[in-house]
């Protein structure tokens, strides 16, 4: 059966169109390849893609409310998008396109390079790896659903790239494919203690990058080699500790959310131990101690890490800063795509459709965020009342 390719424009646009800057997210939704026949296409993938945008901007998290949201407001939104007939699509072409009409790979790319080429984009050298589920895609009866690896920059507050993990698979081959992705030259990388290992130290590596690893019990063999590196040293009474000229400590002391928190970090080189680890060229110890106001309970808890780079590169102060910004990439994106874009009550069944709406997701923080919003939900709330105003974010180029 012949194909076509569909136009990226609606069939109904206005002769006289509308503007939209060289550019903009709309321009790069513009280079997506619409995998659907053209024959029966009523919508542009564009204006889909615009209409799911608009709508998750202004606080809809799922097709549903996306669908209804978009029929409520069909009448503005066609002028916004310069139709001659308004028109609001079903729920179900939401989903199929979502399902078909877009290559998922290819909309992350596109999503991607829209990003890379903000002022002052990609500038930060820190790359934060780690997974989660959309809990609402895990079928009844068992206990895996759709996961996803995000490579994230803390500082800027957007995704490089994103990974579905397969079913029969963990994390670490899923990492090796997502740096695959990534120009690493110049980057520090960091991932909690299951990414800890040696051959994705020796990809990055090997790539120009740098690595930060904390290490569990999964590498029992170097935990304990570092365990023993920075006990105290037991000594004959009267007699004094031998001295670690090597050890350099760095503290630092914050109270939030009700408590007290002091995180400690020891570091040393890597020579200083024994150590089977490409690349290494420092061990570090961690230790945070927590004491909750209201009680004086006190927490306590000790890790250790392995670091290619160099003391000159990475004081004890910079390797604290480094390893707690990586837990950004918790609070700041998938705590947000969690509880405020409502991504774990997800339970969209068509294969890519769960991983698509991740996608957008990422694209609504990587919108918001870059852009100085710390509350997201008040955030949403004036696009709500301003539909305009999140259409502006789709059609201008970023200053």
């Amino acid at each position: 059966m012949a194909q076509y390719t569909p136009l990226p424009f609606e069939i109904n646009l206005r002769t006289e169109g509308f503007v939209f800057d060289v550019g903009s997210l709309f321009e790069a939704f513009c280079g997506l390849h619409d995998q659907r026949d053209a024959r029966g296409v009523r919508y542009a993938l564009t204006t889909m893609l615009a209409y799911i945008v608009i709508a998750k901007l202004a606080g809809e998290n799922h097709l549903h409310g996306i669908a209804h949201w978009v029929q409520l407001r069909v009448s503005s939104l066609a002028d916004l998008l310069g139709l001659v007939k308004p028109q609001a699509p079903h729920e179900t072409t939401y989903s199929r396109i979502l399902s078909k009409a877009v290559l998922l790979e290819e909309l992350q790319q596109v999503v991607h390079d829209f990003f890379a080429r903000q002022p002052q984009a990609g500038q930060t050298v820190h790359i934060a790896l780690d997974g989660k589920t959309m809990r609402g895609t895990i079928p009844a009866g068992r206990s895996r659903g759709v996961h996803l690896l995000a490579a994230y920059l803390p500082q800027e507050g957007w995704v490089l790239a994103q990974v579905e993990v397969g079913r029969k698979e963990n994390e670490i081959p899923a990492a090796a494919r997502l740096l695959h992705t990534l120009d690493l030259r110049g980057k520090i990388v960091t991932g909690d203690a299951l990414l800890a290992q040696r051959q994705l130290s020796l990809q990055i590596v090997e790539a120009g990058g740098e690595y930060i690893w904390i290490i569990k019990d999964n590498q029992p063999e170097t935990a304990e080699a570092l365990a023993r590196l920075f006990a105290p040293e037991s000594v004959v009474q009267g007699f004094s500790p031998a001295s670690h000229d090597e050890f350099q400590t760095e503290a630092n002391v914050e109270k939030d959310h009700g408590r007290i928190e002091t995180r400690t970090l020891t570091a040393s080189p890597a020579s200083a131990v024994w150590l089977n680890w490409p690349g290494v060229a420092q061990v570090f110890k961690l230790e945070r101690r927590f004491v909750r106001v209201k009680d004086g309970q006190v927490e306590h808890e000790v890790v250790y890490g392995v670091t290619s780079l160099t003391r000159a590169k990475a004081t004890p102060h910079r390797l604290l800063g480094l390893v707690r910004e990586h837990w950004l990439i918790e609070n700041g994106l998938h705590y947000r795509r969690d509880d405020t874009l409502g991504e774990d009550r997800c339970t969209l069944r068509r294969r890519h459709t769960a991983p698509a709406m991740a996608a957008f997701n990422n694209l609504v923080l990587g919108l918001l965020l870059p852009r100085g919003v710390t509350n997201l939900p008040d955030a949403r709330r004036e696009f709500a009342a301003e539909p305009r105003a999140a259409a502006a974010l789709i059609f201008e180029r970023p200053n």
